[in-house]
């Protein structure tokens, strides 16, 4: 295992410390930040960009033209960056969420929400109806050779929770789908970054598996 300056981007929103401790036990010896400081993000080997929550507020946090957002921005153009939840949602143009979201445009396709789609979602009522959110253990299929599927057996478990979900346009970008009503994309992936809108660090071993692909991994495929 590598030694890797790692920065879990803070931006008011997500599981932090559990991204945290999850990233020490797979890889003790790198030295790991929570930070939302411009120059811990352009120092950093590897950057995590996690979130939960609504992606109004996490994007907020990122103000046009910021040094925050410049130093993300630079982050997302030539490092090895991992996704997770709502940062693989702010990835792609277009978010239906708070009253529709500009998205940093890298992933082709929208986010929406699962009531958007044409099949049955609501209350669970009926075999044919799925409560929204997306909560619980799930499989993954991947659709593409990728090193962070590097010991991970292809339909494995891992562990949702969303009410809006991706609808990717190029398929190329699609690493990984998902059913649950409707298959959407549960992992994107493009160049130098890999998103996943399950949480690995819930996730047990198959996403202290991924997590440690993604600190091993040199951003190419």
């Amino acid at each position: 295992m590598q030694s890797r300056r790692v920065v879990v981007v803070d931006l008011g929103t997500g599981n932090l410390r559990s991204v945290t401790k999850a990233i020490n036990t797979v890889s003790p010896n790198s030295e790991v930040h929570v930070s939302a400081e411009p120059s811990v993000i352009t120092d950093a080997d590897h950057v995590i960009l996690p979130g939960q929550g609504a992606i109004g507020t996490w994007l907020k946090q990122l103000g046009p033209g910021s040094e925050l957002r410049q130093a993300v921005v630079s982050a997302l153009g030539n490092k090895p960056v991992l996704g997770i939840c709502l940062g693989l949602q702010a990835l792609y143009r277009y978010s239906s969420e708070n009253g529709g979201q500009k998205g940093f445009d890298l992933i082709s396709g929208t986010v929406r929400h699962f009531s958007e789609a044409e099949t049955g979602f609501g209350t669970g009522v009926g075999q044919d109806m799925r409560k929204i959110p997306h909560m619980g253990w799930n499989r993954v299929r991947h659709t593409r050779t990728h090193p962070l599927w590097k010991d991970i057996g292809n339909g494995e478990r891992f562990y949702f929770v969303h009410s809006y979900y991706a609808d990717s346009q190029d398929p190329d970008q699609i690493a990984g789908q998902t059913e649950y009503g409707i298959t959407f994309t549960s992992a994107a992936a493009q160049d130098n970054l890999f998103a996943v809108q399950f949480h690995p660090e819930k996730s047990q071993r198959a996403g202290l598996t991924l997590l440690k692909n993604f600190i091993n991994w040199n951003g190419t495929c």
